[in-house]
C-alpha cells in the first residue's frame, strides 16, 4: 500500500452548502469517483490533510483512503486552494486497483544547473514541457522526471530520451522523441558578445591609426634626414 493513508468521513451534505459546512467543522471537503462506482462525498480532517499534502507525495500519486475498518488505493487528482490564504478547499479521489495502468501528469524536475557550462556562458534554460502525461501502473508511479543538465552545452535540445525515472512510464506521446526544454543563448549574452565585438573592432581601428601615424612621422623623420 501506499506510505499516506487519508482517513476520510462520508458526508451527507452535497454541493455548496454540504462543503462549506464541512469547512466550518475544520474538514476538507472532496469527492470520490472511478472504478464504476457512484461518486461519494467525502471530507477528511485539514490538519491532516494539510500534513500528508505538504510532503509532496499526495497529489498524483497513489495513496491509501481508510474508511472505518475499510481501505482502498487511491491517485489524489486535484486539489483547489483558496487564492488569497492558500487554504485547501477541495479535493479528488480516484479509486484505482494498485495494478492498473492509468494515465498521469508527472512533473518534470531539473538538477545540476551548477555544472552546466552553457549556463556560466550566458545561456538559458527555455522549458516546454513542465510535466508529461504517461502511462504508468499506479504502484509504479514515479516521484518525478529528471533532466541531468550537467555537461549539456549552448543550443543542447533537451528529449524524452534525455529524462532519467522513465523506467516503469510509457509517455502518451508516442509518434516521436519530443521535446522537454533547450538551452538558448540569452538576450543578454547575445547583447555582451556585440558589445565585446564592437569593442574589439574599435580597438583594432585605434591600433591601425596608431600604428600608420607612426609610419608617417617615421617617414616624415627620414625626409628631414636625407634633406639635412
Amino acid at each position: 500500500m501506499a506510505e499516506i493513508i487519508l482517513n476520510v468521513d462520508v458526508r451527507d451534505g452535497v454541493g455548496t452548502g454540504g462543503a462549506r459546512a464541512a469547512r466550518r467543522a475544520g474538514m476538507v471537503p472532496g469527492v470520490l469517483y472511478g472504478g464504476d462506482k457512484a461518486p461519494v462525498a467525502i471530507s477528511v480532517n485539514e490538519r491532516d490533510f494539510r500534513k500528508s499534502l505538504y510532503t509532496g507525495k499526495l497529489l498524483g500519486h497513489l495513496v491509501t483512503l481508510k474508511y472505518g475498518t475499510e481501505s482502498q488505493p487511491v491517485i489524489a487528482r486535484d486539489v483547489q486552494f483558496d487564492p488569497v490564504t492558500d487554504r485547501p478547499l477541495h479535493f479528488d479521489l480516484m479509486r484505482v486497483d494498485e495494478k492498473q495502468t492509468i494515465k498521469i501528469e508527472i512533473a518534470v524536475h531539473f538538477i545540476n544547473q551548477d555544472q552546466c557550462e552553457a549556463f556560466r556562458q550566458g545561456g538559458s534554460l527555455e522549458v516546454v514541457r513542465h510535466s508529461v502525461e504517461v502511462k504508468v501502473r499506479a504502484d509504479h508511479i514515479p516521484e518525478d522526471l529528471i533532466v541531468d543538465l550537467a555537461g549539456h552545452k549552448m543550443g543542447d535540445t533537451i528529449r524524452w530520451s534525455d529524462l532519467k525515472g522513465t523506467k516503469d512510464v510509457e509517455p502518451t506521446i508516442t509518434d516521436r522523441d519530443f521535446v522537454i526544454a533547450s538551452i538558448k543563448t540569452s538576450s543578454a549574452a547575445i547583447s555582451a558578445a556585440a558589445d565585446d565585438a564592437h569593442d574589439a573592432e574599435v580597438a583594432a581601428e585605434v591600433e591601425a591609426t596608431e600604428q600608420a601615424a607612426a609610419e608617417e612621422a617615421g617617414e616624415a623623420a627620414a625626409e628631414d634626414t636625407a634633406e639635412g
